[in-house]
C-alpha cells in the first residue's frame, strides 16, 4: 500500500498529449517495433499517440488491475493476458514496445515484465520505486505525488499549493 500522497500533479489533455509525443520522440531511435502492448487502462491513451507517431499498426492490450478505488493499490490481478500469436511473444517480447501512462511502485510493471522480459518498456511518467523497471520515460515525479490524469478530471476550483486561501 502507498502512503497517502501529499503532492498533487494535475495533467491537462494538452500536457499529456505533449508528453506522449515526447515519449514517441525518445522511442523513435529505439526500434523498430513490430507491435505495441499497452497496459490498460492507463496505457491506452499514450499508446494511441505513440502508435500514430511511430506508425505502428499492431496494437495489443494486457489488462492488469491494481488500483481498485482510484487512490490505493490493492491486489494486482491480470484480467486479460497477451495474445500468444502476437509477433515477438514467442521470443520473450523482442521487438515489442510496452506502453503505460505511469510506473508507480512497480507492481504492475513487474508482472508485465515477466510476460515479456525482452520488450522495451516505456511510460510517460515514472516514480522512483518503479523507475528501474522502465527503459524509457519522459518525466519523473516523486513517490509521494499523485498524478491526476485528464481522463479522471473535471473542471473545478483548485486550491493553492500553499494550502492557504484568501
Amino acid at each position: 500500500m502507498n502512503p497517502t500522497p501529499e503532492k498533487a500533479f494535475p495533467v491537462s489533455w494538452d500536457q499529456f498529449h505533449r508528453d506522449a509525443r515526447a515519449l514517441a520522440w525518445r522511442l523513435s531511435g529505439a526500434g523498430p517495433f513490430s507491435a505495441i502492448v499497452c497496459i490498460t487502462r492507463g496505457g491506452l491513451v499514450p499508446a494511441a499517440v505513440v502508435c500514430r507517431e511511430l506508425e505502428i499498426r499492431v496494437i495489443e492490450t494486457v489488462c492488469v488491475a491494481s488500483y481498485h478505488d482510484y487512490r490505493t493499490q490493492g491486489t494486482t490481478a491480470v484480467l486479460k493476458g497477451i495474445a500468444a500469436d502476437l509477433p515477438g511473444v514467442e521470443a520473450g517480447g523482442a521487438g515489442i514496445l510496452l506502453i503505460d501512462d505511469l510506473v508507480d511502485t512497480g507492481k504492475t510493471a513487474s508482472i508485465v515484465r515477466e510476460m515479456l522480459p525482452k520488450a522495451h518498456f516505456a511510460t510517460v511518467y515514472a516514480k522512483p520505486m518503479g523507475r528501474p523497471l522502465v527503459d524509457t520515460f519522459v518525466t519523473e515525479v516523486s513517490q509521494d505525488t499523485w498524478i491526476y490524469f485528464p481522463w479522471d478530471l473535471g473542471l473545478s476550483f483548485q486550491p493553492p499549493i500553499s494550502g492557504r486561501s484568501g
